[in-house]
């Protein structure tokens, strides 16, 4: 038999629609719609327009209705949320990570729990961008007394969408409020934040079944709770054949880490920068966040603003004519962050570590993908140091994987194979959990990859070049 389910799939720069018709032997993807999303400024502040993106995904499930669809999963960015008030309905426009509203929350709270024992109580850095921070301003709002719920991103979409709230637990992770080694929430630190827990709703495994979405929808469909947050989807598809790997989910983030069965909660994890956010099937995902693809897509809006319009292609293929490892910079530095004139930035850190400020298009596009490559390089080499997996393979998943150029310098980088591929992994780790609540597919996480690994959409890259060049770029960032 063979079933339809719809992925929702919102990333920061847009959101998906896509339906995978599965049986016991593979999947079968297409895209039905996709929208634009991202951070909208209003008078120096950075909102998310959720409205439109639920209006984004009523289209796209109207359009994917009309064949039978058996149900329907939602994965998002982290961190962001809704506010409810006792009646269900949205208390303003939700404000979006990237706003610097949290700067001033970050103090309060290493005052109350030091960044060492928040860290040991949630496995989360202390990001700026961090829910607890968030919901920490959100108290001195006028509008705070009247919150009665908070919902994530996928959930709050979930909840318009069936009128079930729920707070699934890898997007709850994301909060650093949630303790990695229970999976439930973190007394101590909501405590120090001055929160009360009670204000989120109840907390599901992926593959909890939520119910049927509203009539008036149309679909007949059923909401899943899979892997909210999109890169606890995206490792989901992974298709690795064994523990032995290290996966890097490439997009606007680079997500680099390693699948375990418990947190790493260690002051040296911690110095290093790893973060212990949950995963599918009581996994963790131990890994750091570095500002992936954001630093090209920043670029391209630099340069499209003087006039200059070029392709991610073609800005590739003049990036793959340039010399190799000329200047790089540190692509996990919190300076790429916030939105702004990404070629200035990296030519100022050019300047600040004594290299050559890169020269044209291709020259500063070669920089990016060098310095991405190294970073990923740099955090696979941690991963094994830190306590995870001996690293045999890399997994690459995500749009960064149709970027060969990138591809193949990561492996150099690293020394290791790796494996690109699927590109539409947070849609299909979101499919194959869905499936198998339905009762299509069955088995655990291996057997999901398995029916993964099956349906192609793979390439593998072997490492090239010599590792002494690789490491004598790495030094002029120490």
């Amino acid at each position: 038999m063979i079933t339809r389910h719809a992925a929702v799939d919102l990333g920061a720069s847009n959101g998906r629609v896509i339906v995978g018709a599965v049986d016991g032997d593979g999947i079968v993807m297409h895209e039905e719609h996709r929208f634009g999303n991202g951070p909208v400024a209003v008078r120096g502040r950075l909102y998310t327009d959720a409205v439109a993106l639920y209006a984004g995904i009523v289209d796209g499930l109207t359009a994917a209705a009309r064949t039978p669809l058996a149900s329907v999963g939602i994965d998002s960015w982290g961190v962001d949320y809704g506010r409810l008030d006792a009646a269900g309905e949205l208390l303003g426009v939700p404000r979006h990570y990237r706003d610097d509203r949290t700067a001033a929350q970050v103090p309060v709270l290493e005052a109350a729990l030091a960044p060492l024992d928040a860290y040991r109580a949630t496995g989360i850095q202390p990001a700026f961008y961090n829910t607890v921070y968030q919901l920490m301003d959100d108290l001195g709002s006028p509008q705070w007394p009247l919150v009665d719920q908070v919902l994530f991103t996928p959930d709050l979409m979930g909840y318009w969408l069936s009128g079930v709230p729920g707070c699934e637990t890898t997007i709850g992770s994301t909060s650093a409020l949630l303790d990695a080694s229970t999976r439930r929430w973190s007394d101590a630190a909501a405590a120090a934040a001055g929160l009360d827990l009670g204000v989120f709703a109840a907390l599901e495994e992926p593959g909890t079944r939520r119910g049927p979405l509203l009539p008036e929808l149309g679909t007949g469909a059923e909401l899943v709770a899979v892997g909210g947050h999109d890169t606890a989807s995206a490792v989901a598809a992974v298709p690795a054949a064994d523990e032995h790997f290290a996966y890097i989910s490439c997009g606007t983030w680079s997500v680099v880490g390693a699948e375990l069965r418990r947190p790493i909660l260690t002051e040296d994890a911690f110095a290093a920068g790893f973060t212990n956010e949950l995963g599918v099937d009581g996994t963790v995902r131990f890994n750091r966040n570095l500002t992936g693809l954001w630093l090209l897509q920043e670029c391209q809006r630099t340069w499209r603003a003087s006039g200059a319009d070029t392709g991610v292609a073609e800005l590739v293929a003049a990036a793959a004519r340039e010399p190799g490892l000329v200047s790089v910079v540190d692509a996990g530095s919190e300076v790429f962050s916030a939105p702004d004139d990404m070629p200035a930035r990296i030519a100022a850190e050019c300047v600040r570590t004594g290299q050559p400020v890169p020269q044209g298009h291709g020259a500063m596009v070669r920089c990016v993908l060098d310095s991405l490559a190294l970073a990923h390089a740099r955090a696979v080499r941690q991963v094994e140091r830190l306590g995870g997996p001996q690293v045999r393979v890399v997994h690459l998943v995500g749009g960064g994987t149709r970027n060969e150029l990138l591809c193949q310098l990561t492996a150099d980088a690293c020394g290791l194979p790796v494996v690109a591929g699927p590109v539409e992994a947070a849609a299909l780790g979101n499919i194959v959990v869905q499936a198998r609540a339905m009762g299509t597919l069955s088995g655990d996480l291996p057997a999901l990859r398995r029916v993964i690994a099956a349906g192609g959409d793979i390439r593998r890259y072997e490492p090239t070049g010599r590792a002494s060049d690789w490491d004598a770029a790495d030094a002029r960032l120490n």
